[in-house]
């Protein structure tokens, strides 16, 4: 599979996934314009697209959702409580609703030749998902917007190669910058954001021998640093108790303003 983030973060998110024959977009959260421009850069269209896959309602992941299918209608998949907050949505403006499929939680569903899995999240929004994906090959799975990383994720998360995963803020910044006391207990709760320092205790846990690209996505602009993310995530995987140390892997960080690179798995 390849893989292209086209941005991730509050300011919006929006990533392809895609094999020869099928293709992708998980989320649309930022303009028609950077997804299509992001596509181009894996030489891919618009018109190519097969899927989109929506992971939550909140409008930093469905944006141009409305725009998109204005210009092409491409099945979208969501849960059906993400589904009715698409459609309440008044900045999406009308479009044919016959594109929307509902999905369900822990049951897999097949577009193209990749098999897709929806995942329970811990997340303020009306059925939020994360997304697993597997091909004949490979196997990728992004998990961001959840507020704590659990048993029931772990076991479903085990033995891919490529993991983009949530590191969106660090503690100390979040507590002590500008945010009002209410967002900032939001972020902190157990239905909002995964911290630097957690995201590396879950990494440890999925780490093994094969994994070939790691992400850490959704860092937050106010809370966080690239920089800041990657330390405190290769620090917990050094002191977990597993046989891996973070020398042992290249952890890349995405960005909001700019599209990473095509990686292939």
């Amino acid at each position: 599979m390849r893989f292209l983030n086209i941005a991730s973060g509050s300011g919006g998110n929006a990533t392809y996934i895609g094999t020869e024959d099928t293709h992708l977009l998980i989320d649309s959260g930022v303009s028609r314009k950077r997804i299509v421009d992001g596509l181009h850069k894996a030489g891919i269209s618009l018109s190519d697209i097969d899927a989109i896959l929506v992971t939550h309602e909140h409008i930093d992941h469905i944006a141009s959702l409305g725009i998109l299918e204005r210009t092409k209608e491409i099945p979208v998949y969501a849960t059906e409580g993400t589904i009715q907050g698409i459609l309440s949505s008044r900045s999406i403006g009308n479009f044919n609703k016959d594109v929307l499929h509902s999905v369900k939680i822990d049951s897999a569903f097949r577009v193209g030749d990749i098999e897709i899995l929806p995942l329970k999240v811990d997340h303020d929004a009306n059925d939020p998902v994360c997304y697993r994906m597997d091909s004949a090959s490979s196997s990728c799975a992004i998990v961001t917007d959840l507020g704590e990383a659990n048993e029931y994720l772990f076991r479903n998360l085990r033995n891919l190669d490529l993991l983009m995963l949530e590191s969106n803020h660090d503690v100390r910044m979040l507590e002590t910058g500008p945010y009002p006391y209410p967002l900032k207990m939001r972020i902190l709760g157990k239905y909002g954001h995964l911290s630097n320092e957690n995201s590396g205790i879950f990494l440890s846990r999925l780490l093994h021998d094969e994994i070939k690209q790691i992400l850490l996505g959704h860092i937050s602009k106010e809370n966080n640093t690239r920089e800041l993310a990657k330390l405190a995530v290769e620090n917990e995987v050094d002191a977990s108790d597993t046989k891996y140390r973070s020398g042992d892997f290249e952890i890349k960080t995405l960005r909001q303003d700019l599209p990473s690179e095509v990686l292939e798995v």
